[in-house]
């Protein structure tokens, strides 16, 4: 019989449920590997831990490629790793919306981290578009990331101290790749002219790149891809993009193409000669074992599409 979807779950799940839950994992199958067992929610979250932990955990990602986490619904096997993990490290900050809210209750009983609330309050954006909620896409700015991976690296020394030397190790040499990274970035991005400086893509995931790396931002959904767009907003869109001549619009990887061909097709009827840029990366990785797999190596593709896309003239 299927387990229920995750995200439909509440707060009002109980310890005793969890711990029949648990009961459901077959104890052989612990014993096998002594390891610490950590699950991961997103594929950021989870390259961060793969990055600091390498092969002395073991890893469960919950949401692979292309996978939405605003919609993001448990399978069977999901609902058995979490519950019988000895860590779990998700985004936080309302990513993961109901998922989120049964992790953080979860944290009674088994280790459990937000590692995106690493991050400083006042370097967060909080958005009435998401309910007065603070932006949960962090990992656009790179430098902001490295906070996240930081308390990745200190959750994993807590749990698993046998380790620590390791961890801190790993931990410290990703965040200096992470500094050059962000260097990268703000060198390619100011390459773009100012006044094509206009990144509009299909929802609204990019409000921390644009403020780290100076480009203005405009999504046709709100943060969360639960919230619908209507003709008004793409409209609105189509009008910004025929006064600046953007020769560009962007759709995710995780979001269907429809979403931005109205916006396409609305600034041509306005004279605008914009194209769909190639796909970027916004709230999952790519396929395991290519570059976009990466966190590194999706931050790499995005800036290098919207550059080539923004500023063609520059070449590739």
């Amino acid at each position: 019989m299927a387990l229920p979807p995750l995200r439909s779950l509440t707060l009002a799940l109980s310890g005793a449920a969890l711990a029949l839950l648990a009961g459901c994992v077959p104890g052989a199958e612990a014993a096998d590997d002594p390891r610490l067992k950590v699950v991961a929610t997103t594929g950021m979250v989870a390259d961060a831990v793969e990055r600091i932990a390498g092969d002395r955990v073991q890893l469960y990602s919950l949401m692979g490629p292309g996978i939405d986490p605003h919609l993001y619904k448990a399978t069977a096997g999901d609902v058995r790793a979490i519950a019988s993990a000895d860590l779990i490290l998700y985004n936080g900050l309302h990513l993961e919306a109901a998922t989120g809210e049964v992790l953080a209750e979860m944290g009674r009983r088994t280790r459990t981290v937000a590692i995106g609330e690493a991050v400083p309050d006042d370097r967060l954006i909080t958005s009435d578009a998401f309910g007065g909620s603070h932006d949960p896409h962090i990992w656009f700015d790179v430098a902001l990331w490295a906070n996240a991976v930081g308390a990745a690296g200190d959750a994993l020394v807590q749990a698993d101290p046998a380790n620590a030397e390791h961890y801190l190790r790993e931990a410290a040499r990703y965040r200096q790749e992470l500094q050059q990274l962000d260097e990268w970035v703000r060198q390619e991005v100011a390459r773009i002219p100012r006044e094509r400086r206009v990144l509009v893509t299909a929802h609204d995931a990019f409000g921390y790149f644009g403020r780290a790396y100076d480009v203005q931002v405009e999504g046709l959904q709100g943060i969360s891809t639960a919230t619908e767009a209507g003709t008004a907003d793409v409209q609105r869109l189509a009008r910004i993009i025929a006064a600046r001549e953007i020769p560009a619009v962007f759709v995710e990887t995780s979001i269907p193409r429809r979403t931005i061909e109205a916006v396409r097709a609305a600034a041509r009827a306005l004279g605008a000669d914009v194209q769909i840029g190639e796909p970027l990366y916004s709230d999952a990785l790519g396929t395991t074992g290519t570059p976009e797999g990466t966190y590194v190596g999706v931050i790499r593709h995005n800036v290098s599409a919207i550059v080539s896309s923004l500023a063609p003239e520059l070449g590739a």
